[in-house]
């Protein structure tokens, strides 16, 4: 781990020097990728920097316990316990920031929240949840943009989708996606019975466009003798032009033109957007996939979390955390179980990591 770290120090170091060249600050697009690579090694550096240096300090201080000075002794031992115990925390630290990065954590988030078991309970729960989740959103400083409801005759969502827009909203709001349960006595409840209603939450990254590149290797490129219509230049020259892309077997064909070069442009935009198309066929396949997975059968058996209204009290059972503020939550007051949730699942990623 220790070599890993030094050559990112230095890569950090390199990265720092690129940032003061001339020819690097007079070009705006080489500048921005250099000072981002910088910007997400910092906080890794700097840590490991700490490390360092406590890692020093301690190993002077353990030298002075064989000093003369009784006195000087004295205060190495009692300095020795806090240093260690402050890099065995930098360590703690240095393992989690080498954890690979969710490539998603930085992304924007489509929200869906589906109503499940409970009928009307259940929709109107989906609307305490969106304004949940609305009311967090305010306090991260995110912007919630609604782009799809099915609303009830009760005042509650049947299905509420939205765009929140804002830094690092996945990395937030991923552990999120599951079947949320709700324990509460419903308005239209004469005898003030609990009722159990569940809830089906979304959480997917926003959808970036797909660049296509091709490498040239995979095309073969064949020009022919345009036939039919189109006037002797068209029929008496190889200008007609026949694209095969060999990984995927489509094959363009174009011939409009009397040119060579714009038939051969215009057939690659055309197959740059059938394959932009197949890519895209697939991604939202895969996200279909992911949907119905993280949504289930909106049971309440599939619960991840439970929100009983009568003791105020919010249960996670993935990491067994429960808060006896459920009103606070239901105001936006969620970053406590989204840091527990963070801290669970780094430590989870962790053992994996140990145990490869």
């Amino acid at each position: 781990m220790f070599e890993q770290l030094a050559e990112v120090e230095k890569k950090f170091d390199d990265l720092g020097q690129k940032l003061q060249d001339p020819n690097i600050t007079q070009d705006p697009k080489a500048y921005q990728k250099i000072a981002k690579e910088h910007a997400s090694l910092k906080e890794l550096v700097a840590t490991y920097r700490d490390y360092k240096k406590a890692s020093r300090e301690l190993a002077d201080n353990q030298a002075l316990l064989e000093d003369k000075d009784g006195e000087l002794r004295e205060l190495a031992k009692q300095e020795i316990p806090v240093l260690e115990q402050a890099q065995k925390k930098f360590v703690e630290k240095l393992k989690l920031l080498l954890l690979p990065k969710d490539p998603n954590d930085e992304k924007s988030i489509v929200l869906e929240i589906r109503a499940g078991t409970g009928g009307d309970e259940a929709s109107l729960f989906a609307a305490d949840l969106f304004r949940m989740y609305q009311k967090y959103a305010e306090i991260k400083k995110w912007r919630v943009e609604l782009l799809d409801t099915s609303e009830t005759g009760v005042g509650g969502f049947k299905e509420v989708i939205a765009l929140i827009n804002g830094d690092s909203v996945y990395s937030d709001l991923k552990y999120e996606r599951g079947v949320h349960r709700v324990q509460r006595v419903p308005e239209t409840e004469s005898q003030g019975r609990v009722h159990t209603s569940a809830v089906s939450v979304v959480v997917l990254p926003e959808a970036e466009d797909v660049d296509i590149g091709i490498n040239e290797n995979d095309l073969q490129i064949d020009v022919f003798r345009a036939s039919g219509p189109g006037g002797q230049g068209v029929n008496t020259t190889d200008s007609a032009v026949r694209i095969t892309h060999k990984p995927s077997g489509l094959v363009v064909t174009c011939r409009d033109e009397r040119s060579q070069i714009k038939n051969k442009a215009k057939a690659m935009k055309v197959l740059k957007s059938r394959l932009l198309a197949a890519e895209q066929e697939k991604k939202d396949a895969e996200e279909r996939q992911a949907r119905k997975e993280m949504v289930g059968t909106g049971d309440r058996s599939e619960k991840i979390r439970t929100y009983n209204y009568p003791q105020n009290r919010v249960t996670d059972h993935r990491i067994g955390l429960t808060l006896k503020k459920l009103d606070r939550v239901m105001m936006g007051g969620l970053q406590e179980i989204v840091v527990s949730l963070r801290t669970f699942f780094q430590a989870e990623d962790l053992k994996k990591s140990a145990d490869l």
